[in-house]
């Protein structure tokens, strides 16, 4: 039957753009929950000229290799190689800067998520709007490049993100969700557009310095999800399959961040629910039932691929200092003599952490390679401290670095308690999550709420768009919160652990230090 479903086309195909992975997933298009296949390829981001970037030729080559290896996987396990789908639908990394002129030519490298330069347009902006504008939203960066009177700004004629950049070049419509819009500028939950009052008052704000700056011609049309989004040209699908097996004319759903296809991935699209999506950074997603009563710097105001607004508290520092400890200790074992693969490493090392003291033994951890703005840091610098009086074993080390990972995003959180913002239950996805009730467990206690972890929590994103290009065809007879109830996670298996009070404490305890410890991480960044 799948293979039926594969040579027919009776199937759905995600693509997403992680940071350190491109991957692709196929899905029965009447059954999403059954993953057929599955491709990958490594990538990194590079620091030059003091930007964090990927060249655009990586992002095809990159697209290219995953594409033919879910070919493969698909003919290795059903005999049958795909050649069309039912739909396609493309997710990646949310905000940053991409500017192209009226040739469609980038004009500047692109300036991911992760650079921290714009923080006078980032205030500047805040102030004018009465709303929080993040240092890494499309907005802010188009707003400092202004301020910097970089001499590429009177020749934009389009501003994209990641994800709206392959989108346009596979189908040739510059569109994007809902969700990744408003990782651009901020959009009015009422019309599902972006604000025009605050459009207007932006105009204004740059009048004199741009005067024939046009925001509604420069940022892409917002489409919620469900609706069509354009199909696979002739050329896309040269680009997406340089074999020319592909066939073009498939259907495409709204290009989504990896915040929207990380709350799809989990279900929580509804309100009191939320996600935590961990990865080279991590981020929640928290549905809101009303308004918060005020501007926070530590939450940003986004909304679900359906055009709900959600609280989104982004950290641009997650697990990659975690993976590079892990690393240290899988070459310690292979210069020991004694390989072990890299899964069996996490494994070991998580299981290990169990048996750390709920505080982590007083040590303390930073996993802050990039800057990190919730901690009102311009620059990262990943530390390890401890005190003499420290229980230094390798069981607290490893609990210091998952609750490290959590540090950051805990802090933006309790803004979120404090605003008296209810949750009913947390789903988790990410690699950091395959080894069970290890990592969920520390969440739970530094939550204090529920966590749940579901059967694709691994597959996150990649799954999640191939379920929204799914849902393309369903969208007239149900809303997406529905669909993913009654269609896509009514049969799924949902592992929820609820908060250990000791750790709930300890974690209290570790995050006490935490804070106290910011000033020495900001010394390290002043001094290294």
């Amino acid at each position: 039957m799948s293979a039926d479903a594969i040579r027919d086309g009776r199937t759905a195909l995600g693509i997403e753009f992680g940071s350190t992975r491109i991957k692709a997933c196929l899905v029965d298009a009447d059954d999403p929950a059954t993953v057929l296949a599955v491709g990958g390829h490594a990538w990194e981001n590079s620091f030059a000229d003091r930007t964090w970037t990927y060249p655009l030729d990586e992002v095809w080559t990159g697209l290219q290799s995953a594409f033919a290896a879910l070919v493969a996987d698909a003919e290795a396990r059903y005999g049958a190689r795909p050649d069309t789908f039912g739909a396609i639908g493309v997710s990646a990394m949310m905000h940053g800067y991409l500017a192209f002129d009226e040739d469609d030519r980038l004009l500047v490298p692109f300036r991911t998520w992760r650079n921290t330069t714009t923080g006078r347009a980032s205030a500047a902006l805040t102030e004018a709007f009465g709303v929080n504008i993040p240092l890494r939203w499309s907005i802010a960066h188009l707003h400092q490049a202004i301020l910097d009177e970089e001499p590429h700004v009177p020749e934009v004629r389009s501003l994209t993100t990641l994800a709206g950049y392959v989108h346009a070049a596979l189908t040739g419509r510059k569109v994007l969700g809902v969700g990744d819009a408003s990782g651009m500028f901020p959009i009015d939950s009422s019309t599902g557009d972006y604000d025009a009052d605050l459009v207007d008052r932006y105009h204004a704000l740059v009048a004199d310095r741009v005067p024939a700056l046009d925001l509604r011609m420069l940022l892409p049309e917002v489409l919620a999800a469900g609706e069509p989004a354009g199909e696979l040209t002739v050329s896309g699908a040269a680009l997406l399959d340089p074999t020319g097996a592909l066939r073009p004319g498939i259907p495409f759903c709204p290009p989504e961040g990896d915040a929207g296809t990380g709350m799809v991935a989990t279900a929580a699209v509804a309100p009191r629910t939320g996600n935590v999506s961990a990865g080279t950074s991590i981020f929640a997603m928290v549905v809101l039932e009303r308004p918060l009563s005020r501007v926070h710097h530590e939450l940003d105001l986004v909304t679900t691929p359906a055009g709900d607004p959600v609280a989104m508290v982004h950290c641009n520092n997650g697990a990659s200092e975690l993976a590079a400890w892990a690393g240290m200790f899988g070459r310690f074992a292979q210069a020991s003599g004694t390989p072990v693969d890299d899964d069996a490493v996490f494994e070991v090392l998580f299981r290990e952490a169990l048996d750390g003291d709920a505080d982590a033994g007083g040590l303390l951890a930073y996993n802050h390679l990039a800057g990190e703005p919730i901690a009102g840091l311009a620059e990262g610098r990943p530390l390890f401290v401890r005190t003499p009086d420290s229980r230094f074993t390798l069981a607290n080390a490893m609990r210091a670095q998952l609750y490290g990972v959590f540090g950051t995003l805990a802090l933006g959180m309790r803004v979120l308690d404090d605003e008296g913002v209810a949750l009913d239950r947390m789903f988790a996805h990410g690699g950091m999550f395959r080894t069970a009730g290890v990592a969920q467990r520390f969440l739970a206690g530094a939550l204090d709420a529920p966590v749940a972890v579901g059967e694709t929590a691994s597959e996150g994103g990649a799954w999640g768009i191939a379920v929204l290009a799914a849902f393309l065809s369903r969208a007239d007879d149900t809303d997406l919160s529905a669909y993913l109830d009654d269609h896509v996670f009514a049969g799924a298996r949902i592992d929820v652990v609820d908060p250990d009070p000791a750790d709930v404490a300890g974690f209290a305890d570790y995050l006490d230090r935490y804070r106290a410890g910011l000033v020495v991480e900001a010394a390290a960044v002043a001094a290294l």
